[in-house]
This record gives C-alpha cells, structure tokens and sequence, in this order.
C-alpha cells in the first residue's frame, strides 16, 4: 500500500510536466481542426472568400460520381500498396534482423540511403524508367519483345509501382523492429516440440511480429492516400488521387470550404484507421505479452 502511494505521488509530481505537450495540442491541433471543420460549413463568396450560408452542402457533393470514384480509387491504390509493402517489407525485414551486424548496416544504408534525397527527385526517376524513350522500353524494344513501347506512364500501374517505393521503408522499419525483439526460444521450443518450419513461422513468429506488422500498415495506407505529388508526376490526369482532390480545390479552383470539406473527410478516413489499429494492435499485444 505504502509503495503504491509512493508511486501515485509520483505520477502526479509529474503530470505538470505534459501541460505544455497539453497546451500545444490544443492550441495547434484542436483549434486548427475546429477552424476547418467550421469553414467546411460555409460557402465560397464571389470574392473567393468563405462565408454563409453555412450548411453542409459541401458535404453533399463529395457523393458525386467525380468524388466517390477519386476516393474508391484512392482506397484500392493505398490497400495494395500497404499490401505488396507487406509482401516486399516483411521477408527484407526478417532477413535483415537475421543477418549478421556488418550485412545488417548495409541493408538498412541500402533501405534509407535513398530516402535521403529530394522526393521529387526520386519519383522523377521513375518518371524517366516508365516513360516510352526510358530505360524498360528500350530494353524491351531491343530484346524484341515488343514491336512499340508499352504505355507505363500516365497509368495506375505506374503510381502503385510508385507509391510502394515511397511507402517500403515505413514498413520495413517497425516489422524489423518487432522482428529484433522476438524471443527466439519460442520459436526454438516450438521446432522442438515437432513443429515444421512453416508452421513454426505461422504459429510463433508471426503472432510476435503481429504488432509491427499492423504499424507498418497503417504508417504505408493513411499516407499513400494523399500522395498528389506522385500521382501528379506517374499518373496525371488519369488518377485522381483524394489529396490530389483537395490540392486542386485549394490552389486551383480556390474553393476553400469545400477542400476543407474533402480535408475533414481524409481525416476522419485516417481516425477510423487509427481506430482499428488501436484496437487490433491491443489484441495482437496481448498475443504475444
């Protein structure tokens, strides 16, 4: 009893502490996000200014055909990027967590190294490999596998190809993390106890990187949503991505109630994610503690 007092003092001691964290969270998050769903509400001006009538009829127009297929579109590219990040990132991280110090410095060189330039200037690379004059083409042209060059470019294909090149590392990341700190002895007694190797991987080592794995899944989706710069550059006017929906109604159309209204919808869109995760990371936790 005695040193649970202690330790409810203690904590209390230290709740001052997170009053500025507090303060700051209110200030530039919780009045930033009252300020746009208030100005979601209201109408453009002539003037482009927002105003009243305040409603929700900009609500009501993001379940236009225009809107709704933009935001299917975006929800199937995010899936299969987080998807194919998966795919791609969990064996790299495995691997990469198995290998020895020297190798495993090298990967993660191999894995971050890239992301130390300017985005753009990497996805104008892939620009330059999808394009018909590009590197993919020209070899296949010269193999004589094709008779004229493929359309790549302006394509979906080219903004998913895209979009998991952005995303892997945020998936590679946290499963390597998870992966680092498994109890191999689990797995051991498991292989012990007659378990296959496949089996052993399924039962065992995957419910104790489950945590990591839902991480990396939502660090690849919610943000593979709102990538307009790529699929300005690989997709074009073919695929509209939702952040590309609030960055033309922002800088172009300058309708400011209505991308506010599109910004709300993307945020309670990343909520629900967050969400599930919560909850779904609770259970895995559980899992494996």
């Amino acid at each position: 009893m005695k040193s649970r007092g202690v330790v409810g003092k203690y904590q209390r001691s230290r709740e001052p502490l997170a009053l500025p964290m507090m303060l700051y969270g209110v200030l530039f998050v919780g009045l930033s996000l009252m300020y746009i769903i208030g100005l979601s509400l209201m109408t453009r001006g002539a003037d482009f200014n927002a105003g009243a009538p305040f409603g929700a009829h900009n609500y009501a127009r993001i379940f236009s055909t225009l809107y709704l297929r933009s935001l299917l579109q975006s929800l199937r590219l995010a899936f299969f990027t987080a998807l194919f990040c998966l795919l791609i990132g969990y064996p790299f991280a495995y691997f990469m967590a198995k290998a020895s110090p020297k190798a495993r410095t090298w990967l993660m060189l191999l894995l971050i190294v890239p992301f130390w330039t300017n985005a753009l200037i990497r996805i104008y690379g892939w620009k330059i490999l999808f394009s018909a004059t590009g590197p993919i083409n020209q070899a296949l042209l010269g193999l004589g596998l094709i008779a004229r060059p493929l359309r790549l470019l302006y394509t979906d294909f080219a903004v998913q190809v895209g979009m998991i090149y952005a995303m892997l590392p945020f998936m590679v990341l946290p499963v390597y993390s998870a992966v680092e700190r498994m109890d191999w002895a689990m797995v051991e007694a498991s292989r012990d106890l007659g378990a296959s190797p496949a089996r052993a991987f399924l039962t065992v080592t995957v419910p104790m990187t489950l945590p990591g794995v839902l991480a990396g899944l939502v660090l690849t989706f919610i943000p593979s949503i709102g990538l307009f710069f790529l699929s300005d550059l690989l997709g074009g006017s073919n695929t509209m991505l939702w952040g590309n929906m609030v960055h033309n109604e922002l800088l172009k159309s300058r309708d400011l109630p209505f991308a506010a209204a599109l910004s709300v919808v993307l945020l309670a869109l990343t909520g629900i994610v967050i969400l599930v995760y919560r909850r779904m990371g609770g259970r895995a936790e559980s899992m494996v503690f």
